[in-house]
């Protein structure tokens, strides 16, 4: 019998609590810890799906240097709503799924991660994109350094006014 829950590692726009638990992802994501997976790095080219892909979301690279750690959130989601969450992030569509152990408190636990499959080494996120990763970060007390390193990323302005202002509204809360 197949479990009813699964635990999910959030290290992009994802560990913003209230866009991961959006009706069309995962409104069931329960906050379970923080932690890291080692020897990966945070990148920002994953090659973003649409019309436009000038904008560079959130991948994980594996780089083998025991320096490199990807923080993030685990959150325990029910299976239910995991046809919508693979969906959402484009499992097969620029995404991938791997289960890969996530430090917390120097216990490893697996977890769902989704991971990219099409990158460019010279995209930038949007703004409100970056925002979201940020915004999570710091709302689950992610070391200040690697916030840090999150907000200088450079970023760009989203040319889809529609897609920003939806975006933007999520990040105020309305």
């Amino acid at each position: 019998m197949p479990e009813a829950t699964f635990l999910y590692f959030a290290y992009g726009s994802n560990m913003l609590t209230r866009r991961l638990r959006d009706p069309k992802r995962a409104p069931t994501a329960l906050f379970e810890d923080t932690g890291f997976v080692p020897r990966y790095r945070l990148t920002f080219n994953k090659r973003s799906r649409g019309k436009v892909q000038s904008s560079g979301k959130c991948n994980m690279e594996a780089t083998g240097a025991d320096a490199d750690r990807v923080y993030g959130v685990l959150f325990r989601i029910l299976r239910a709503d995991k046809l919508n969450l693979d969906k959402e992030e484009g499992l097969n569509k620029g995404y991938r799924e791997d289960a890969l152990d996530v430090t917390v408190n120097d216990e490893a636990r697996r977890a769902v991660v989704y991971l990219a499959t099409e990158t460019a080494a010279d995209l930038r996120p949007y703004h409100w994109y970056k925002e979201f990763v940020v915004r999570g970060a710091e709302e689950h007390n992610l070391p200040a350094d690697y916030i840090q390193r999150i907000r200088d990323v450079q970023s760009q302005p989203d040319p889809d006014k529609k897609r920003r202002e939806e975006n933007e509204a999520i990040l105020r809360g309305a």
